[in-house]
């Protein structure tokens, strides 16, 4: 697994824990069933059932011991009121020669979705973003070129 640390909001390390002990009980069951149930089809060699129940336990095993190692080693970030971005926090930012503003919060990369507004503190914006206070300008190494941004605010 990675050493790398990660960052997770209390939300979501609330939430990987609901999925850890609903795999862990509810799907390791339901994935047991299903073996059995395929085991009783006859030859185990030439039966697709059983092979398909086998691939779904160790996915769900695979699963399950990622998310045992990422709550274990997870860092859970309750950032945000701080007069520095970090993770956690929610920048409002204006882009340079733009007339528009962004409001990204910063997450661990396990939580990252763009289309919520939430940017990894792995990625070129957010990595940049750590360290910076309100009124700060920070450039940030984009595909098309350097990119400029205005910190107006951070909550």
């Amino acid at each position: 697994m990675s050493t790398e640390t990660q960052y997770l909001t209390p939300e979501k390390f609330v939430e990987l824990k609901k999925e850890l002990e609903m795999l862990k009980s509810d799907r390791r069951k339901e994935v047991a069933e299903h073996l059995e149930y395929a085991k009783k089809l006859g030859d185990l060699s030439e039966n697709a059932e059983y092979h398909q129940a086998r691939e779904e336990q160790a996915e769900v095993e695979d699963r399950i011991r990622k998310l045992e190692d990422l709550i274990k080693n997870a860092v859970v970030s309750h950032g945000g009121g701080s007069e520095t971005a970090t993770i956690g926090s929610t920048v409002t930012l204006i882009k340079d020669k733009e007339n528009r503003s962004f409001i990204y919060t910063i997450v661990g990369s396990e939580e990252a979705d763009m289309s919520h507004g939430k940017i990894s503190n792995r990625s070129p914006l957010g990595s940049a973003l750590l360290g910076y206070k309100k009124g700060d300008s920070v450039k940030v190494n984009t595909p098309r070129g350097i990119a400029v941004y205005k910190i107006v605010e951070i909550k």
